[in-house]
C-alpha cells in the first residue's frame, strides 16, 4: 500500500532529523573551538564543558540549540520535522479509514497535526529575546502543548492499531506494536509523575536530564513505526 510505504519513510526521517540535530548542537556547544575564527563562532551562552546531559542534566536542549550557530541547525530541523509529522499523521488517518471503511478525521490526526504546529511555533520563536514575562510563559506553554498533544496522538493511534491488529496481521510486526504500547505508557506515566517536580523551581539538573531523555522517548515512537510495518514492495 502507498500509505504504508510513505509511513515507513516518514517515520525514519522523523526520528533521524531531530535526533541528529539536538546531538549535533550538543557537540558544537561542547566543542566551540572547532568553529573558532570562522563566521560560525559559537556564542558564549551556547558554550559548555563536556558532559552527558542525558545523565547529569548539565544543560538544557534550549541552551544547546538556541544561540548562534546552533539555531541554524536546530530551527530548520524542527520545522522540517513538523512538516513531516503533518504527512505522517495524515497518512495514518488515510490508512485507518481504509481498514475501518470510514471517511473521517480521527482524533489522533487532529492531535498529531496540532503537536506539529506547536513544535514549529516553538522552534521559530526559540532564541528570540523579548523581555516580557508573558512571552516566556507562552513559550513554555507551547512546548508543553507539543508534548501533551504528541503523547495523546501516539496513544490514540496505537489504540486503533491494537483494535484492528487481526486485519493487519500480515503487514505488521506484533512485537513492535507491544513495544509501542509500552513506550507510550511509560511516556504518559513519566509525564504525570514528573509534573510536581517540573512545577518546582528547584531540581534544574533533573529537569534538563528528563528533557533530553523524554525527547528521545517521544521520537523513538517513530523509529518503532519504521519497523512496525513490513515492506509492501
Amino acid at each position: 500500500m502507498h500509505e504504508i510505504t510513505q509511513i515507513r519513510k516518514l517515520s525514519l526521517w522523523i526520528f533521524l532529523i531531530p535526533f541528529l540535530a539536538i546531538n549535533l548542537c550538543l557537540i558544537i556547544s561542547q566543542n566551540p573551538e572547532l568553529l573558532e575564527n570562522t563566521i560560525f563562532t559559537v556564542d558564549q551562552i551556547g558554550r559548555s564543558g563536556f558532559s552527558i546531559p542525558y545523565l547529569d542534566g548539565s544543560l538544557s536542549i534550549s541552551r544547546a540549540s538556541r544561540t548562534f550557530p546552533q539555531y541554524l541547525i536546530f530551527k530548520p530541523a524542527m520545522i522540517l520535522t513538523a512538516v513531516l509529522l503533518f504527512y505522517y499523521w495524515n497518512n495514518n488517518n488515510k490508512l485507518i479509514n481504509q481498514y475501518k471503511s470510514t471517511n473521517i478525521n480521527y482524533k489522533f490526526k487532529t492531535f498529531g497535526i496540532l503537536s506539529a504546529v506547536f513544535l514549529a511555533v516553538h522552534s521559530i520563536f526559540l532564541g528570540i529575546k523579548f523581555d516580557i514575562q508573558i512571552y516566556k510563559l507562552l513559550r513554555r506553554v507551547v512546548l508543553l502543548l507539543f508534548i501533551i498533544f504528541e503523547i495523546i496522538a501516539q496513544g490514540i493511534l496505537v489504540y486503533h492499531f491494537f483494535k484492528i491488529k487481526s486485519l493487519l496481521a500480515k503487514l505488521i510486526n506484533k512485537k513492535i506494536l507491544i513495544l509501542k504500547v509500552i513506550l507510550v505508557s511509560i511516556l504518559a506515566t513519566v509525564a504525570i509523575l514528573s509534573l510536581p517536580i517540573l512545577l518546582n523551581k528547584d531540581n534544574t539538573h533533573f529537569k534538563h536530564a528528563l528533557e533530553w531523555n523524554y525527547f528521545i522517548g517521544v521520537i523513538l515512537f517513530y523509529l518503532f513505526s519504521r519497523f512496525f510495518w513490513k515492506r509492501t514492495t
